[in-house]
């Protein structure tokens, strides 16, 4: 018996009710997308039990692919999404497996054009290569900064180093022209400073790896190099101490890059195999190699700079 002002629910003659059925078992039940909020935390949470558990590969050269894909590469693209705007282009030109090396000018008197160049590999090549780069004594000897570098898959820029990793099916990164290039004046800017003695030319040579031009405009403005205080640099044991219209006048904050726009373009490739190994041993066919390589980015500098609408702006 219901009670004064009880709603009566009226039943079929097969004795159910209006009440609409329930979903059959069968449906598939729809479950929401993760937010990406959501999908940081628990990448986030996955890679610190990784990390306190041991569950991660360090390799011969001290490289740490898990640390560099999710704190290394993240911590280094908002400069390269955001502040500089990077724009890549001839991705196609590097394989998606087996070895190669990327021959690069180098600028900026901090070597951020070298960082910029990892995460375009990283982050858009199709497959997602790591770029192991040959990097100056001073980089790994610097405490922290050098454990940081050989974490990220660096090493030192030796022959038997770069022939380790291109034997090793590894993408190599170097710029040849080392300080002389990062702490070049800035009235000097994207003109190509000696390319060494073509040591990653033999490199190539021994281990059949293609050689890819890689043309990088923009980085020259980051830090525009007008003075070299060459006292400090001897008392700290620096290349140079670079004057920049910023640094040191506004201490720290001189330290900011400037917000160039920047162009990264990897040429067409050097085939080495034809040449064979023993071709290394001439030094008349290493230095004609080099020079090939370095009027091919010194040639694609100049178009990239004609093309460009500001230094700014892009």
């Amino acid at each position: 018996m219901s009670g004064p002002g009880a709603r009566v629910i009226p039943l079929h003659p097969q004795g159910t009710t209006d009440l609409p059925a329930p979903e059959s078992l069968d449906e598939p039940v729809a479950v929401p997308e993760p937010s990406a909020v959501q999908r940081q935390v628990a990448g986030a949470a996955a890679f610190l039990r990784r990390r306190l558990t041991g569950d991660y590969t360090v390799d011969e050269f001290g490289f740490d692919p898990d640390l560099n894909d999710h704190v290394m590469i993240p911590a280094l693209r908002p400069l390269y999404d955001t502040w500089f705007r990077v724009e890549v282009s001839g991705l196609h030109n590097v394989p998606s497996e087996g070895a190669a090396l990327v021959v690069a000018n180098h600028s900026g008197v901090i070597p951020l054009d070298a960082l910029m160049t990892t995460v375009a590999l990283h982050d858009h090549h199709p497959a997602s290569r790591s770029l192991r780069m040959l990097a100056a004594d001073l980089a790994l000897a610097t405490p922290v900064l050098g454990s940081l570098t050989r974490k990220a898959g660096h090493t030192l820029a030796c022959a038997p180093d770069a022939e380790r990793l291109l034997n090793a099916g590894e993408v190599v990164g170097v710029w040849p022209e080392g300080f002389k290039g990062i702490g070049k004046p800035f009235a000097d800017r994207y003109k190509l400073q000696r390319f060494g003695r073509g040591g990653f030319v033999s490199a190539a040579l021994r281990t059949g790896a293609p050689i890819i031009p890689c043309s990088i405009v923009g980085a020259e403005e980051t830090y525009p190099m007008i003075g070299d205080i060459r006292f400090l640099a001897r008392l700290l044991g620096f290349p140079y101490f670079p004057v920049t219209p910023l640094f040191p006048l506004l201490g720290p904050l001189g330290v900011v890059p400037l917000p160039s726009k920047w162009y990264i373009e990897f040429g067409e490739p050097i085939e080495t195999t034809e040449l064979g190994p023993a071709a290394a041993e001439d030094p008349m066919l290493v230095f004609n190699l080099t020079d090939q390589v370095r009027e091919t980015i010194q040639q694609t500098l100049y178009r990239l700079l004609s093309q460009r609408r500001g230094v700014f702006t892009g």
